[in-house]
């Protein structure tokens, strides 16, 4: 017998036959009854579970000549008519070639004309979540509020494609996948109609390998019948189908009870050579995992949750001692992790044998792990850390003679802090920098002598803030951390405190001092008892360059710095003309390759060189 005369002979033709669904089916069986039809219906689900079927079944409880009734009577004319497909007011639509808003539309100007021959008029979409949004959002209005006597009903396998809009209008029900036991109920029923012999263990196989589809179960039947025994037995259910018998469970835990790599590698070659269907082995060998696992629980009181025959369920007790609890759930894991990964490969033997040589060795691959994790080097605390040391301190002989040079004293705070607590009031309210230093007392050093100083100032100046090759006179040596004032390296950075003076000299000249503003732009640095000027450009440098400017500068830093000297240097750079950076850029090859092949003209533009761009 063909699978398609299976299907369609045995189809169910009221809602008594249909295999579980058994909440759906009251519903919907008391709306009939009751005359209670909602706008719209949402039957999902995975396939083969019924969903069509009860929506014809629905359909012609409302139009049967009985109505309203709770069961169609499958003999009137109506009833007949729609078993056939033949009923003008029940029209069934694929969503997968109706799917665009033309077909919407279509179909909802045939809903404005009254049912011609029964009650309700039933539009059946079938695969609906294939069609586009457009058609949707055509049919939300006809949804929510279609004419009287008609009533939608939608099924899908991916209901959560629908928008929410489509949702919120219908009412959703779910089927569900039937259980084991009711597909072997379903196909003994239909093998008894068939006149039969059977197996019950084929059967139960046939329901197994269905995973809870109604549809596949009466497939793989009617492709085991075709092969024309008198009696369904469970060797042809498996060398037809392509599965794996309990016998080749048993070798497999066998070889990995004994960790026998030949005897895995003998099941895998068994395995290709049936032809076992992979994914159905995987899936049985994850229920053999799950069936130790319980009987390592529960013992004898797990067997009724094996659904397995009694002489093989007591085998899998007398197995089940032989492995860790530990190892089997590991085992269980892995296979449900692994069976995506296998049969998406390359290569599913190869990575099905990778799986299984993992799941018997698993014992010794965590203890090399474990092993391997131990022998790595322990990580040290924070606090027993070395500090790091600057090279030149352990390579040079002289590092010694100059780490008292180069120590500063230690900071009671960050330099950061201190900046805070210096700016929490106006620089020209705060004391000068120089009664500040005589008022702190002197912290001892106790700082490491290896590292390196925070602000220190360099050994030798550059040349132009005075060095050696400088025009203008030196400035005076810098007296080290050892002697002198160390007070000076509690201070802020020289950026900082020359932005402050710069601040301060703008607000007295606000409050009608004399005027220091031609000071911006310069930048300037303290050593010493000397405050070191350095002009942003020559313009800038011969503005300061005399006497009253200098005076002026020297009055206002003694106030500030407290130092008694000033000292002005020439730009590092010179500023170069507009006429001559403008020349330059003109000269560039890209500018030249813009202005050629697109007539690009140079209208503006700001050089970092340039202060007066700025």
């Amino acid at each position: 017998m063909s699978t398609a005369a299976l299907t369609t002979a045995y189809r169910p033709q009221r809602f008594a036959e249909v295999a579980g669904q058994e909440t759906v089916k009251s519903v919907l069986s008391r709306a009939a009854k009751e005359d209670k039809v909602a706008p719209a219906y949402l039957f999902s689900g995975t396939r083969g579970v019924g969903k069509t079927t009860i929506a014809r079944i629905f359909a012609k409880a409302l139009n049967c000549q009985n109505a309203p009734t709770d069961e169609p009577c499958n003999e009137c004319e109506h009833c007949k008519k729609i078993t056939q497909g033949m009923h003008v007011d029940v029209v069934e639509i694929d969503g997968a070639s109706n799917r665009g808003i033309d077909d919407a539309r279509r179909l909802r100007e045939s809903i404005g004309y009254a049912a011609m021959e029964g009650r309700y008029k039933v539009f059946i979409i079938d695969e609906a979540h294939m069609l586009t949004r457009d058609a949707f959002n055509a049919l939300l209005k006809t949804l929510e509020e279609p004419p009287k006597g008609v009533t939608f009903i939608l099924a899908t396998t991916e209901s959560h494609k629908f928008p929410i809009t489509i949702i919120s209008r219908c009412q959703h029900y779910t089927f569900k996948m039937l259980t084991e036991q009711e597909l072997v109920d379903h196909l003994t029923k239909i093998l008894e109609l068939e006149k039969h012999e059977y197996d019950p263990a084929a059967v139960r196989l046939i329901a197994r390998r269905a995973a809870g589809s109604v549809r596949d179960s009466m497939s793989l039947l009617g492709q085991v019948l075709a092969l024309g025994n008198d009696r369904l037995e469970v060797a042809d259910v498996r060398s037809i189908l392509g599965l794996a018998g309990q016998e080749l469970f048993f070798s497999v835990m066998d070889a990995m009870k004994t960790q026998d790599v030949v005897a895995l590698s003998q099941v895998i070659r068994d395995i290709l050579e049936q032809g076992v269907d992979i994914g159905f082995f995987l899936r049985e060998l994850g229920n053999t995992w799950r069936n130790l696992f319980m009987l390592k629980q529960a013992g004898e009181q797990a067997l009724p949750l094996l659904n397995l025959p009694e002489a093989e369920a007591k085998q899998w007790l007398e197995l089940a001692p032989q492995f860790a609890l530990s190892h089997v759930h590991a085992c269980w894991q892995l296979t449900l992790e692994g069976q995506r990964r296998v049969l998406s490969s390359l290569e599913p033997a190869m990575a099905l044998e990778l799986l299984l040589l993992n799941l018997a060795f698993l014992p010794k691959l965590i203890s090399t792990e474990s092993l391997s994790r131990g022998t790595a080097a322990p990580q040290q605390p924070a606090a027993q850390r070395p500090v790091p040391q600057q090279p030149a301190a352990q390579s040079t002989p002289q590092a010694p003679q100059q780490a008292p040079q180069q120590a500063p004293a230690p900071q009671s705070q960050p330099p950061h802090r201190q900046q805070q607590e210096q700016r929490q009031q106006p620089p020209h309210r705060q004391e000068p920098p120089h009664r500040q230093q005589q008022q702190r007392p002197p912290v001892q050093s106790s700082m490491p002598p290896s590292m390196p100083p925070m602000d220190a100032p360099p050994a030798e100046l550059p040349p132009e803030l005075g060095g050696a090759n400088n025009s203008m006179s030196a400035p005076p040596d810098i007296p080290s951390s050892s002697g002198g004032d160390s007070s000076s390296n509690n201070q802020p950075s020289d950026l900082t405190r020359w932005s402050e003076f710069l601040e301060s000299c703008q607000k007295q000249d606000e409050t009608g001092g004399k005027s220091l503003q031609y000071l911006a732009q310069a930048t300037g640095k303290r050593f010493g008892d000397t405050l070191h000027i350095t002009a942003a450009g020559r313009t800038q440098y011969d503005m300061l360059n005399n006497t009253d400017a200098i005076a002026k500068i020297r009055n206002r830093a003694m106030e500030w710095y407290g130092t008694t000297e000033v000292a002005l240097h020439e730009p590092e750079t010179e500023a170069r003309s507009y006429h001559e950076l403008k020349e330059e850029i003109e000269s560039n090859p890209a500018a030249q390759l813009l202005k050629e092949e697109l007539g690009a003209e140079l209208l503006t533009f700001k050089h970092k060189d340039d202060p007066s761009r700025k």
